[in-house]
């Protein structure tokens, strides 16, 4: 069953969900009101195999802003998905989604966003992004865009991208004494970095440093 959480007229609510399971979470925005979401589910062993996360945000009053943020770094035969929807009910709102899996060995990663702007949400602005890195030949993503777009006046995209690690900056690194292994690790980490960047409590946020650096030492 879906957990209701309210954001109430001009609140600005800042939530990190740290290896947390997200099952289920409905946020409600009213007038004015700012949701920053971050979840992070890094490989952490006291997860179950399978973790499915949904999260549903509907605005419904006039300039709202939504922001979610997600990283997944799963290795071994970990999997995980990760379903979001995004409702534009009322105009003059924006939307921002940064989606980032990080596959290793024959992990399995699941993304499905979903975009709905309804026929009164004219001057809306919403942005969709999922950007996926496998380390492996055997790990497997799946990505999966809506949007349902009903009003005129908006400004709506998305984008989807999934890749390994780039073999010319690796080269690069090496001409200058970087080992491949260390190379390795810090594109992993700059691929990865954007998404604690707006983490704004700083305990929180080092602890997920700390949490992404520990994985990224473990793959090479």
């Amino acid at each position: 069953m879906a957990t209701d959480i309210i954001i109430t007229k001009g609140e600005s609510k800042d939530i990190v969900l740290l290896n947390e399971k997200a099952e289920e979470l409905h946020y409600i925005q009213e007038p004015d009101s700012t949701l920053r979401l971050h979840i992070l589910h890094l490989s952490d062993p006291l997860r179950t195999k399978s973790g499915d996360d949904k999260i549903t945000v509907e605005q419904n009053g006039k300039g709202c802003t939504t922001e979610i943020s997600a990283l997944y770094c799963l290795t071994g035969a970990d999997e995980a998905s990760l379903t979001t929807s995004v409702r534009h009910n009322v105009g003059g709102g924006t939307s921002k989604q940064n989606i980032k899996f990080v596959l290793a060995d024959e992990a399995k990663g699941a993304f499905r966003g979903r975009l709905y702007i309804q026929p009164d949400a004219q001057q809306t602005s919403a942005e969709q992004n999922n950007r996926n890195l496998l380390l492996s030949d055997r790990a497997v993503m799946r990505t999966q865009p809506e949007l349902e777009i009903y009003a005129d006046d908006v400004k709506a995209s998305h984008g989807a991208s999934t890749g390994q690690l780039d073999e010319s900056s690796l080269f690069y690194m090496q001409q200058r004494c970087i080992s491949k292994e260390q190379g390795r690790r810090l594109l992993i980490r700059a691929f990865m970095q954007d998404i604690t960047d707006g983490i704004k409590d700083e305990k929180i946020k080092q602890a997920s440093i700390d949490a992404i650096d520990g994985i990224v030492e473990k793959l090479y």
